[in-house]
């Protein structure tokens, strides 16, 4: 299974902008695997938690509300189950053997320097392979997915399952949450002009 967070539309089609599989290559380019010329990156987890806490890392150090969550357009972040089972030729850069054969260190794979990341990525899509597993950086129990989306979401070789609003409230928010030693604080009233 996969657990991909997204910017939700209540009602938006899968591939639309605010569906689960939609994939803003237009917004791409600074990101982990990133090459928008070449591919869209769909960007996902092995773990509920792990898709959460990679979405709302942001807020270490300070408290996260329910408002938090949520644009001003009234989108919110959404947690899709999705069914990966038909899913081939994903390379496991957590395997050693295949990082041993592709001549990367495990320092390089997890390196904050997007250009060393984006290079590995892109190897890996001119070998043919449909995406990439990795350890996430905010725990490496967690895994994280990059798919090649022309290779994997038009194909139908995912399924979403299931699709939820987040709020602080949620046991995979909260345990998130824990995890990164962010606070659930009880929402506080604000202004629209404080909203954007």
């Amino acid at each position: 299974m996969l657990y991909r967070v997204f910017r939700g539309i209540d009602g938006a089609d899968l591939h639309a902008r605010g569906g689960p599989l939609y994939v803003p290559r237009e917004r791409q380019g600074a990101g982990r695997h990133d090459s928008p010329g070449r591919y869209g990156a769909f960007y996902a987890a092995r773990t509920a938690e792990g898709a959460t806490a990679e979405a709302i890392q942001a807020f270490r150090g300070r408290g996260l509300t329910d408002e938090d969550l949520i644009n001003v357009d009234g989108s919110g972040l959404s947690l899709a189950t999705i069914d990966d089972a038909g899913l081939e030729d994903v390379v496991d850069l957590d395997e050693p053997a295949v990082l041993v054969e592709q001549g990367w260190r495990p320092s390089a794979v997890a390196s904050r320097v997007r250009v060393t990341t984006q290079a590995m990525a892109a190897h890996l899509f001119d070998e043919g392979a449909r995406g990439l597993s990795w350890w996430s950086t905010l725990d490496a129990a967690w895994t994280n997915v990059t798919l090649f989306a022309e290779r994997t979401i038009a194909g139908g070789e995912i399924v979403v399952e299931a699709v939820e609003r987040l709020d602080t409230k949620q046991a995979t928010v909260v345990a998130a949450a824990d995890h990164l030693s962010i606070s659930l604080e009880v929402q506080r009233p604000r202004s629209p002009s404080q909203r954007r």
